[in-house]
């Protein structure tokens, strides 16, 4: 049966030529694990004679990431922000979440680093870090949990 928690959600990532292997992320922040952005999916145009024409566009698909700083994560996205900053390069990233309380999986596909924050915000507690990734594709498919 479904249920709507993401507590037992899973995200791995890899980075080629810096995390080869998928790392599962942990420590998300609790109300924001990760979350994605509306994509466009097609242009219309409407016609002098009222008709409507639509075709497809392809466009990037984004998702920020919201890490504790207290968490062991933390070092996978310090690790390729700062490498990125030094090389003066970007490593190409891929990734899978699992969410199995409503049996679906999503396949993150050609994917880069687009925005960071370098530290936490200074709050009575550290707010979250925010980590925008731009993936290429994301493709979506039922798993049996």
């Amino acid at each position: 049966m479904s249920t709507l928690t993401g507590a037992n959600s899973v995200l791995t990532l890899s980075f080629a030529g810096l995390y080869d292997a998928p790392v599962t992320i942990q420590g998300y922040a609790l109300d924001d694990a990760f979350k994605s952005e509306s994509v466009p999916q097609a242009e219309t145009r409407m016609g002098v004679d009222g008709r409507l024409s639509a075709g497809k566009i392809f466009s990037p698909y984004k998702i920020t990431i919201m890490i504790q700083p207290d968490s062991p994560s933390l070092a996978i996205f310090e690790t390729l922000r700062t490498t990125q900053d030094a090389v003066v390069d970007v490593f190409e990233a891929s990734g899978v979440i699992f969410l199995p309380s409503i049996g679906m999986q999503y396949t993150l596909i050609r994917g880069f680093l687009t925005s960071a924050h370098p530290f936490p915000d200074v709050k009575k507690l550290f707010e979250p870090m925010p980590y925008e990734f731009t993936w290429n594709l994301i493709t979506s498919a039922p798993i049996g949990f």
